[in-house]
């Protein structure tokens, strides 16, 4: 008899204020097995991700307070956190925005209203794992 060990879910730490696009980010990741830790500023977001060490963290940019590319810069500072890729979750879809976002040390950027299919590929490829496709 074989036995096989599932994988525990990969954690992910979402950063984001609006609680609308919290929730489908949290159902999307959830659905695909991923285990996720939400905050609702860069301040407790930043915090979080030193406490959970995650695969990866989703930054909405245009956060109230410090915004995401001041919080991606500080968790990129970081020697315990740089490691951890940081992908951007942005309305921002201007020329020149994702140039400002990259800068900041962001690995990716998945602009809103979100493709469903896009998001789980990039957040997969981020995470080296293959979700499920519940």
């Amino acid at each position: 008899m074989k036995i096989t060990r599932e994988k525990p879910p990969r954690k992910i730490v979402v950063i984001e204020d609006n609680l609308m696009n919290m929730e489908l980010t949290v159902d999307i990741l959830e659905v695909a097995g991923y285990k996720v830790f939400t905050a609702t500023n860069a301040e407790d977001g930043i915090r979080l991700v030193k406490t959970e060490m995650p695969g990866l963290v989703l930054m909405d940019i245009s956060l109230s307070g410090m915004d995401g590319l001041s919080a991606t810069s500080a968790l990129k500072k970081d020697p315990a956190t740089r490691h951890i890729p940081v992908m951007a979750v942005t309305a921002h879809a201007m020329r020149g925005d994702e140039e400002r976002i990259l800068h900041a040390g962001c690995c990716a950027c998945v602009t809103k209203p979100i493709d469903v299919q896009e998001f789980r590929s990039k957040v997969s490829q981020f995470l080296n794992c293959e979700p499920s496709n519940e």
